[in-house]
């Protein structure tokens, strides 16, 4: 069932900070995420996301600034926010001699769900994640994506208002992972819950997120939608291919256009590449091109995240 609109921010952080000895892993770092929304944390390693998580999860305590959940401020209410939190951390943490049901039934105990619905609600979560027919089978029997999805259901199980993924779907095969999308956004469009989640698969990012917060060094590097940080941040490629060799000329004529970072030639092909503010400028490309020559093929090629990222941070997700 969906539920009540909450308008208030769902998480805020006040120029958080975060040191350990003379290193400082979170360096004075403010954000918002909005009630409903699926927002991705993204970092390469050592980038102080984790650090970040364990803060908003009450599992660290800022050196200073301020984090807040739903509201409250989770070092002076810590108990509410842990029983408004659903979380699947990397290791998934489950009880790895019992079986599947079992390791739902103590979640459900733990999180005070009631008697009475708790056969039910631990049958549509395995139904889920389509571990039923394994209920009674041990979890140390399970491969990586099979504990990954039963995890996932033990994080949903106590019904939470803010869900905390991290590496979603880690170790998952493509079609299990796609079920996992569908429900991560059914989540938000059909129940208005919240997601926070961190990932390596910027296809994933790009897939889910309303909005997606880059780190690097501790810092804010980037925010904004996915779409809006390929216009941002991202250039656009434009190869042109044409009937007879491009003149030096027209080269340098399209080079100086506002907007044109870079123009190649190589026999009768012609790249251009555009930052993306300035999408606007490919009719006057081909415009200027035509005047002086036949056009035999265009294609254009948008930035990805994942350039978006190596461009702002130097480094990639894995390393």
């Amino acid at each position: 069932m969906k539920q009540t609109e909450n308008t208030s921010p769902a998480i805020e952080l006040n120029r958080l900070t975060k040191r350990f000895g003379d290193y400082t892993a979170v360096d004075g770092f403010s954000l918002t995420v909005r009630s409903g929304e699926i927002f991705g944390l993204l970092g390469p390693n050592g980038s102080g996301k984790t650090t970040i998580i364990n803060m908003i999860s009450g599992l660290s305590k800022p050196t200073s600034g301020e984090a807040k959940v739903l509201g409250h401020n989770i070092i002076h209410d810590t108990r509410v926010v842990y029983a408004a939190l659903g979380s699947v951390p990397q290791e998934t943490a489950l009880y790895e001699e019992l079986d599947a049901w079992t390791n739902l039934s103590i979640h459900a105990t733990l999180y005070g769900v009631h008697r009475s619905e708790r056969d039910r609600k631990i049958t549509d979560m395995l139904n889920l994640v389509q571990l039923y027919e394994r209920r009674h089978s041990r979890v140390s029997s399970f491969s990586g994506g099979m504990k990954r999805r039963l995890a996932l259901a033990r994080a949903l199980l106590h019904d939470p208002l803010l869900l905390y993924l991290d590496e979603p779907t880690l170790g998952v095969d493509v079609q299990s992972r796609r079920a996992i999308w569908n429900y991560i956004l059914d989540l938000k469009k059909k129940e208005g819950k919240t997601v926070l989640l961190t990932t390596n698969y910027l296809e994933e990012a790009n897939a889910l997120c309303d909005r997606i917060a880059i780190i690097d060094h501790g810092k804010l590097v980037a925010l904004d939608t996915p779409i809006n940080l390929k216009r941002r941040y991202g250039d656009t490629v434009m190869e042109i291919e044409t009937a007879s060799s491009v003149s030096p000329q027209l080269s340098a004529k399209l080079s100086i256009l506002p907007g044109v970072s870079e123009v190649n030639q190589k026999d009768k092909i012609l790249k251009v590449t555009m930052s993306g503010d300035e999408l606007s400028l490919t009719g006057q490309l081909i415009t200027l091109v035509t005047q002086e020559i036949n056009i035999k093929k265009i294609s254009q090629r948008e930035p990805n995240l994942e350039e978006i990222f190596l461009s702002l941070t130097g480094s990639g997700l894995r390393d």
